[in-house]
């Protein structure tokens, strides 16, 4: 039976000569189709030793288009996003607006003047224009922008070290010593940039007090971290910002706030606590203000660093600055956001403030649209998360499609993934769960239809 199912697989050229697979040669190029054939082949013959059956030739083909596709096609696939989950870390965080897309993708497809002026017709600074938007925005002196929030804070405490040819202390909460994700963890990140991490206080409480006996002649900076992804209740105490301010001030040395999210508007009036804003930190005296882009701010990723302008003067030419700069793309991206709060237009533009402040109502009569144009589920009362490292445990009321389908809940929501248009949905109890907050309005037809698909693919 082995021999027989060996000889039945077809040769790589078999393979190639397909119409399918052909139609890929011509989009492609020959080696790396072949590449594909052989890869399938071999699997196949993988198949025969471990089960004694071969696949069809027309299973191996149709996994050799699967392939090209999975590896050829556009990506990252745009996706509906109906988890429920605004800041949805696996699916790509913070959506942009149409106009903040077309203003990166002018940026990409043509020249510009990232780095030259205008009316000089000399070189210039590609931190310039950014700088005084992250100024205007938050009130503060100067600002920079780099690729990621961790690189802010690596960029930061590097400078401010290095700058000091003995002097690396740098002093944090032994509560704020945290890991954000991905194992990136501030005492690491201390120790990379060169500072030497003096904790002090407790897990669960820091006074004033201990700030002020920790600081040494050897101490370059106050580091204030906020837990933007855990939240510890009970008995606890940090001090507030300008606390430590204060004692920064008597003592000569500054203080970096990192606010990890980073918010510029009070998330109170959402019914949600209050998040650290950028612009706070900044009045309250902190040298340096550190948060990222794509999550509460909802641009793309980025680290946007404010403050003073000597601070903000050494972190821009410290040399790491250079391998952690941003690029022209997502620098236009950022600059196109700022300007929708410099216009106080974010909850009509920024599509996360939209769904954050979207009223209950407007999700209900959504929900019940995909009910009764999809014919099937009911529509019940749920919580959207806010999600992506961003006001931890903190949920919005909304209204959701529940489906109980016939089979495996995991099948069904796997079969909405197949759909033309990818929707992402949740499981809970053994139900699929479809929240209108996080579907942009686009897309509630996307979502009727992958709804229909899953159905049919299910009665099969």
């Amino acid at each position: 039976m082995t021999e027989s199912s060996y000889r039945s697989l077809p040769s790589v050229d078999s393979l190639l000569q397909s119409e399918e697979v052909t139609a890929l040669v011509r989009d492609f190029s020959h080696d790396a189709v072949m590449i594909v054939a052989r890869e399938v082949l071999e699997k196949a013959r993988e198949t025969v030793k471990n089960t004694g059956n071969a696949p069809t030739t027309d299973t191996m083909i149709s996994e050799i288009v699967a392939r090209a596709d999975s590896s050829w096609g556009d990506w990252p696939k745009p996706v509906v996003n109906a988890t429920g989950v605004v800041l949805h870390t696996n699916l790509g965080r913070a959506p942009l607006n149409a106009g903040v897309a077309a203003a990166a993708a002018a940026s990409a497809s043509a020249y510009s003047d990232l780095e030259f002026d205008l009316s000089s017709g000399k070189r210039g600074s590609r931190n310039a224009h950014i700088s005084e938007l992250i100024s205007q925005v938050c009130g503060a002196e100067a600002g920079i922008a780099v690729n990621n929030n961790a690189s802010a804070v690596l960029l930061t405490l590097a400078a401010i070290t290095s700058a000091n040819s003995t002097n690396k202390e740098v002093i944090v909460s032994r509560g704020e010593a945290v890991e954000i994700g991905g194992g990136f963890r501030i005492p690491d990140v201390m120790r990379q940039s060169g500072a030497t991490l003096v904790e002090v206080g407790t897990t669960n409480r820091t006074y004033v007090s201990d700030y002020e006996a920790a600081i040494t002649p050897n101490t370059v900076a106050i580091l204030k971290v906020h837990p933007s992804n855990f939240v510890v209740e009970g008995f606890t105490h940090v001090p507030g910002l300008a606390d430590l301010v204060e004692i920064g001030k008597r003592h000569n040395v500054p203080v970096i706030n990192d606010l990890g999210s980073g918010c510029l508007i009070d998330t109170r009036k959402y019914g949600l606590d209050q998040e650290p804003q950028a612009q706070s930190s900044v009045s309250d005296g902190a040298a340096l203000t550190l948060f990222s882009g794509d999550k509460l701010l909802g641009g793309p990723q980025a680290g946007l660093i404010a403050g003073q302008k000597k601070w903000i003067d050494l972190v821009s030419k410290h040399p790491l600055a250079r391998a952690v700069r941003i690029d022209k793309i997502t620098l236009s991206a950022i600059a196109a956001t700022l300007i929708s709060y410099l216009r106080g237009a974010h909850e009509e533009e920024i599509p996360v403030w939209n769904m954050i402040s979207m009223s209950e109502s407007s999700i209900a009569h959504r929900a019940e649209l995909w009910r009764r144009e999809a014919g099937i589920g009911q529509v019940e009362r749920a919580r959207s998360a806010i999600g992506g490292g961003s006001l931890p445990g903190q949920t919005l009321p909304t209204f959701v499609l529940t489906i109980e389908p016939i089979g495996s809940v995991d099948r069904f929501a796997e079969y909405l993934r197949q759909a033309p248009i990818v929707v992402v949905a949740r499981i809970e109890n053994d139900r699929v769960l479809l929240d209108p907050r996080t579907v942009l309005v686009s897309q509630d037809d996307a979502v009727i239809e992958a709804i229909k698909f899953a159905v049919a693919q299910s009665s099969k």
